[in-house]
């Protein structure tokens, strides 16, 4: 399998060689050569397969013989350490969540399915350290900080915006040490993630250091999203009913992944990517102009991006066909005022505790299933104890503390304040 640049302008690349560039010499994204469906006798089967199994089959043609079968199998076994349930809510509407691993977001499938890659690779070839160097909206970077912590060889610097980060999620990126350096930038996210693009740009640093990325740019990060959509599959296929996903969209990898589980033959009806008032997607659909703009803040805070990376590659899965695309693809922004009264409603009606992000999704699948007949399914991306300062409010209640969460919080915030990208050029290099 070779993976290409989406700038057309670089050379063809391997898996291995993928995962360690992160971005293509051309600023492009990779993206695989071909994409070969799925048997119908795996779908057939599904319901008796493991979920490990199951991410065998979907991933092992991205990775090929990169990484032989038994070694893929014990990464795809550390990563899947985890549940992955689907909670029906009401009648045709469910949610699967994904917020059960160690940073209690769905981000620690791709950063700890990368990690043990890269490891991988490394231990194989005894290479130069690698920097990972990644930019955070949110849960991101506590997912990278846990997935590579310790990991021998690999060094890791996260960037995230100032006062823009829950409390606990900057606790997450900020207390682990080690090999893990957080750096406070004064700024939001999509300043953040002009320094990491910048920096991948910069001839002495492409001299001196050995970078990649771990945002969801990097192929091993966002491929194995595709995972959920499976699982999920798995425990709805006995409902009969074409079946929606309501993404919480932010940068654009998850429903990115999504859609390529259906190019791999997932029976997936259609996609609706929710957003909160950084709406730049749906706007395009609308107008049919791609407009990136400053982001805004927003009590959904991982979703404050204003130029989604990956939506590059969504154009690519559908030939840069915006009525095709249409076709696969709905796109809602809602407002803060709107998500926490959507909180509020899941409590009342289902006694269910909704995060920001998993509010905006649900709030997609509802209005696109108004005046339609289908299984729908919002993700629930992170744990509510995450934002307690907007949860607790809503349902009137107090959340107890998971023990992933308990054991951070008393720790000390350890982070680098800079400001600009001379600030992070000197931290790389010195």
């Amino acid at each position: 399998m070779k993976f290409y640049s989406l700038n057309k302008k670089a050379s063809e690349v391997s898996f291995k060689d993928a995962v360690i560039r992160g971005l293509a010499p051309d600023k492009g994204l990779y993206f695989p050569e071909k994409i070969t469906p799925l048997k119908n006798q795996f779908f057939e089967q599904i319901e008796s397969l493991s979920n490990n199994e199951i991410a065998f089959e979907v991933i092992k043609q991205f990775v090929a013989d990169e990484i032989p079968e038994n070694d893929l199998k014990l990464i795809i076994e550390d990563t899947l350490c985890f549940d992955f349930p689907v909670v029906l809510l009401e009648e045709n509407i469910a949610t699967l969540e994904l917020f059960h691993g160690p940073t209690m977001a769905f981000k620690d499938v791709g950063a700890r399915f990368m990690a043990r890659c890269l490891g991988y690779f490394n231990k194989l070839e005894n290479t130069t350290e690698v920097t990972v160097l990644v930019a955070t909206s949110g849960d991101t970077g506590g997912a990278v900080a846990s997935g590579f912590l310790g990991v021998k060889g690999v060094n890791v610097v996260i960037l995230y915006p100032s006062g823009k980060v829950s409390e606990v999620q900057e606790k997450q990126l900020t207390t682990l040490g080690e090999n893990i350096t957080a750096l406070e930038v004064e700024g939001t996210f999509d300043d953040c993630q002009a320094m990491v693009k910048k920096a991948f740009l910069d001839n002495e640093l492409k001299e001196r250091l050995n970078l990649t990325s771990a945002n969801s740019i990097n192929v091993a990060r966002w491929l194995p999203q595709m995972f959920y959509f499976f699982f999920a599959f798995k425990q709805l296929k006995n409902k009969n009913l074409d079946l929606v996903f309501s993404i919480p969209s932010g940068n654009f990898g998850n429903i990115c992944a999504g859609m390529m589980a259906q190019q791999l033959g997932l029976p997936i009806h259609h996609f609706v990517a929710s957003t909160n008032v950084n709406d730049v997607v749906p706007r395009y659909l609308k107008s049919g102009v791609y407009s990136p703009k400053p982001s805004f803040q927003t009590i959904s805070n991982a979703m404050d991006v204003g130029d989604p990376s990956n939506f590059v590659r969504i154009l690519e899965i559908y030939n840069h066909d915006i009525e095709t695309l249409k076709e696969h693809l709905t796109s809602y922004s809602f407002t803060d005022k709107e998500t926490l009264e959507a909180m509020k409603h899941l409590k009342n009606i289902a006694n269910y505790i909704a995060d920001p992000h998993g509010a905006v999704g649900y709030l997609g699948l509802k209005k696109y299933l108004a005046s339609r007949t289908a299984q729908g399914v919002f993700l629930e991306t992170a744990h509510p104890v995450k934002f307690l300062d907007v949860v607790a409010p809503v349902i009137d209640e107090t959340i107890s503390l998971p023990p992933q969460i308990q054991q951070i919080m008393d720790k000390e915030k350890v982070a680098i304040k800079i400001s600009e990208y001379s600030d992070l050029k000197s931290y790389l290099l010195g």
